[in-house]
């Protein structure tokens, strides 16, 4: 209910920001010192149904009745559908799959695959381990750095889906809580893919939209400058006040089912003679018992077995580990013929047995997951995997209940309890991610130079502008697949479908919002409202609208959204335009204050036990602290 008001909210500030800068404004030429030409156009037909498709868009991003990748792929439909108004040619419609940006991030997430299989995060990992000697001080100072410096040489989600399982690792081993570690991860990775192009497909989409509406793409080192300043800065803030107030969610705690007080859903029965269970097989019995309950595991005769269990027969004396709640478990106990061991408790080492390969996991959904808005029963997950669902964690939220029909979202983790097999399973599936199983995967160590050689490649022919940065980073995966950094069947898991989709969908957005005249008016609404205000305080305006913005959608929406309207704004006051897009590009990659405005945020959202209101605490001084700082060096280092 929280999220939902937040989004209610949020979608009510946005509608009225688009809807009031409709309302008629009387601009008088000699206040502004601009030219009469330059004034703002008269409403038309077009302006308004573009402005209605930015809104609905919105709408649809805030609730996800259906994927954002969707949405956006329907965005060209309807600008085409009614290009009379929205003046966008078929071609336009189609460029955002042809877009250097969209390319680009492709490549981006194929080297950072090459990359993660390489093992060379695991072995920075066990590097962080030897160095942090068990301080978290220093173990947030040494995670905020690495993670900041590496994602502004590759696109900064994988890197966090990589950190995490060797940060929740690092906890459990020097008994830290996870929480302390994991926002400031995610904030670090933020910022450091402001460093360079290649760090985040933000900066690659602002690029294309400088090229077209500035003539000026970005270099690969651009605003290096500026993004090592914000990094140092953020990184001293996550290490004095935001460490204080980054909360404790998780405690530290060895015992999987203590930590998700699974114990009191957990419990263990006897099959006493006479019971109709006797001689049926499981699979066929639990479909007739149709509860709310798990089989978990059977133990007969000293020997224990998990999933698959389907094709078992129950036999009199069974000892049944099963998943429910007391008033289902009384129930059962009436109608089954169990007996129940009030005197058991179940912990985590009842449930493993190391020798069969029983292990309990948790697993986090990954950004871009096939999982993401279905149920479990929608994907047949307990079949298909061969494994026991004990629990499922949003942000600080634990269900042990129905949790076959939630509705999964990035950054849930779930607790199973599962065999070697499919252990081995969801390591190399890229929809997921194994906490606290980094030493198991199988890496291609002797890759690693190469793989390191083939990342400085991209970003030498880059940044040297010898080849533009999407052919360069294509080369890069060229080079990876020919020297076997990464398997030709792997890129395809390894790219994130929904970006890809998204920046394809909504780059036409964009060029509708300039063509139609709709940031023009937008700019000049604006400045009839704040054209008093320097030049230095519009762009700081600029930065703050955006990074509200972006808290609250996709910083590519954001960027799409933000972009032309600055352009015009700056063009208007006679500033310098670049300036204006740095700044919005720069806040659009500053979505501190929301678990859902960042991917990286979602994805540590479940896995340190968050609350929704931990990010706006943590993140709100932060955000107040670069909106102040970053349009201040922008103007010093671009001028306005």
């Amino acid at each position: 209910m929280r999220n939902f008001s937040f989004s209610f909210i949020s979608l009510v500030i946005i509608s009225l920001f688009f809807l009031t800068l409709f309302q008629p404004v009387a601009v008088n030429a000699a206040e502004l010192d601009i030219n009469s030409t330059q004034l703002s156009p008269e409403i038309n037909l077009g302006m308004v149904i573009v402005t209605i498709i930015v809104i609905i868009a919105v709408i649809l991003f805030l609730w996800e009745p259906v994927r954002p990748d969707i949405v956006a792929l329907g965005v060209p439909v309807v600008l085409v559908s009614l290009n009379r108004w929205t003046k966008v040619s078929v071609a336009e419609a189609l460029s955002g799959f042809s877009n250097e940006a969209t390319i680009a991030v492709l490549a981006m997430f194929i080297l950072s695959e090459g990359i993660r299989r390489s093992g060379l995060m695991q072995i920075i990992g066990d590097k962080i381990m030897q160095l942090t000697a068990g301080k978290e001080k220093r173990q947030l100072g040494v995670i905020t750095g690495l993670s900041g410096l590496t994602s502004g040489m590759i696109n900064n989600t994988p890197v966090v889906a990589a950190f995490i399982p060797m940060v929740t690792e690092l906890a459990e081993k020097t008994k830290t809580s996870p929480s302390k570690l994991l926002i400031p991860l995610s904030y670090a990775s933020m910022m450091g893919g402001t460093m360079t192009l290649l760090g985040t497909s933000t900066n690659l989409l602002a690029s294309g939209f400088s090229a077209r509406l500035l003539d000026h793409p970005f270099s690969m080192f651009e605003f290096t400058k500026l993004g090592a300043i914000i990094f140092v800065i953020g990184i001293i803030y996550l290490l004095t006040a935001g460490r204080y107030l980054t909360p404790e969610r998780i405690e530290p705690n060895e015992d999987l089912v203590e930590e998700y007080e699974v114990g009191d859903f957990l419990t263990e029965v006897i099959i006493e003679i006479g019971s109709p269970l006797i001689g049926h097989s499981v699979g066929r019995s639990l479909d007739e018992i149709n509860l709310d309950m798990d089989l978990v595991k059977i133990i007969r005769n000293g020997k224990e077995f998990i999933k698959p269990l389907d094709s078992k027969s129950f036999q009199a004396g069974d000892h049944l580990i099963v998943r429910t709640d007391r008033r289902t478990l009384m129930e059962l106990i009436e109608t089954e013929g169990l007996k129940h061991l009030s005197e058991t408790k179940v912990t985590e080492r009842e449930l493993e047995e190391p020798k069969r390969g029983q292990k309990l996991i948790e697993v986090i959904i990954s950004y871009g997951s096939y999982l993401e808005g279905q149920t479990l029963n929608e994907v047949n997950f307990i079949e298909r995997y061969n494994t026991s669902i004990l629990a499922v964690r949003r942000g600080r939220e634990l269900t042990h209940q129905q949790m076959n029909n939630i509705a999964l979202k990035p950054g849930d983790v779930l607790l199973l309890l599962t065999n070697e097999t499919t252990l081995d399973r969801l390591r190399n599936n890229p929809n997921f991610i194994i906490t606290r199983e980094i030493e198991k995967s199988v890496y291609r160590r002797s890759k690693i130079p190469i793989a390191l050689a083939s990342i400085i490649g991209v970003v030498a022919l880059g940044g040297l502008n010898i080849l533009p940065t999407a052919i360069s980073a294509l080369g890069g995966v060229l080079a990876m697949i020919l020297t076997g950094c990464i398997e030709p069947k792997e890129i395809y898991d390894a790219v994130n479908w929904e970006v890809i989709f998204l920046l394809a969908g909504l780059i036409p957005l964009g060029i509708a919002i300039e063509q139609t005249g709709t940031a023009n008016y937008i700019a000049n609404q604006l400045l009839a409202v704040a054209g008093f205000l320097p030049a230095i305080v519009m762009l700081g305006l600029f930065y703050l609208l955006t990074s509200l913005l972006t808290n609250i959608i996709s910083n590519n929406a954001s960027v799409v959204l933000m972009i032309p309207v600055a352009i015009e704004t700056a063009q208007i006051l006679n500033a310098n335009p670049f300036s204006f897009v740095i700044a919005v590009t720069f806040a659009a990659s500053a979505a501190f204050m929301t678990p859902i405005g960042y991917q990286t945020n979602l994805m540590v959202y479940g896995p340190g036990g968050y609350k929704f209101r931990d990010f706006i605490k943590v993140g709100a001084p932060l955000q107040l602290l670069l909106t102040i700082i970053t349009p201040l060096c922008i103007a010093l280092l671009w001028g306005l």
